[in-house]
């Protein structure tokens, strides 16, 4: 009779376990963190997309440890060789997808950071965690850095400002194929509007769902 197989992951290494469960437990505190900020609109409007970044360098806006979970799931059915991430913050889910690839055996994670704070932050836990070599982090603005992104890309994950999630998509579509996974998080803010009704519009090319986790995935495929 054979032994009944083990199976392990890199969610479960140590290293990857403490460091997300370190950067969940920080940003706990992001509530207290925005209440720094300015309250009113038109101060945030005032400033420039870095000005922004550097005003929002503390909080980390994370996916949920659920949404975390779906991302490692559908990078490692999708098997992706290049996964695209637009905002990284602290790295909680580009941890989730390079684990997913790591796990695979195969592919990359190209991820973005405008913050120059969250991007030296994410180098450290990625490199403490083993998964820097899977991770390749543009520092910049997303809608430069990607746009000299080589080669299709196989995953996309859109996490950073609302506003700017339908022009990344737009940037990247040229190199989206049929039947890629898109992935849109926090479908509850408005500024997601403009992207969720193009998306969910089967004349624009993608089939789309809303999957109930946290404050609600967008998944799409492209037609």
């Amino acid at each position: 009779m054979s032994a009944t197989p083990t199976y392990s992951h890199t969610l479960a290494d140590p290293r990857v376990a403490t460091a997300l469960a370190g950067l969940f437990d920080a940003a706990a505190r992001d509530e207290q963190t925005v209440s720094r900020l300015p309250a009113e609109p038109s101060a945030l409007a005032a400033l420039t997309a870095q000005q922004l970044a550097d005003a929002a360098q503390e909080i980390y806006m994370p996916v949920s440890a659920d949404g975390g979970r779906l991302l490692y799931n559908l990078v490692r059915a999708a098997r992706p060789e290049t996964v695209v991430e637009f905002g990284t913050s602290y790295g909680i889910s580009t941890l989730h997808l390079a684990a997913a690839v790591r796990d695979n055996g195969t592919g990359r994670v190209v991820t973005t950071e405008m913050s120059r704070t969250k991007a030296a932050a994410a180098r450290r836990t990625f490199a403490e965690t083993g998964l820097d070599e899977a991770v390749t982090l543009l520092e910049g603005d997303a809608l430069e850095t990607l746009a000299a992104l080589d080669g299709p890309v196989g995953f996309l994950f859109l996490d950073g400002w609302k506003d700017l999630c339908l022009p990344v998509l737009r940037l990247l579509e040229p190199r989206i194929a049929p039947g890629t996974l898109v992935v849109a998080d926090d479908v509850v803010l408005p500024d997601l509007g403009p992207y969720l009704e193009y998306v969910r519009d089967d004349a624009n090319g993608y089939h789309s769902v809303t999957f109930p986790v946290e404050d609600g995935m967008e998944i799409s495929c492209r037609l």
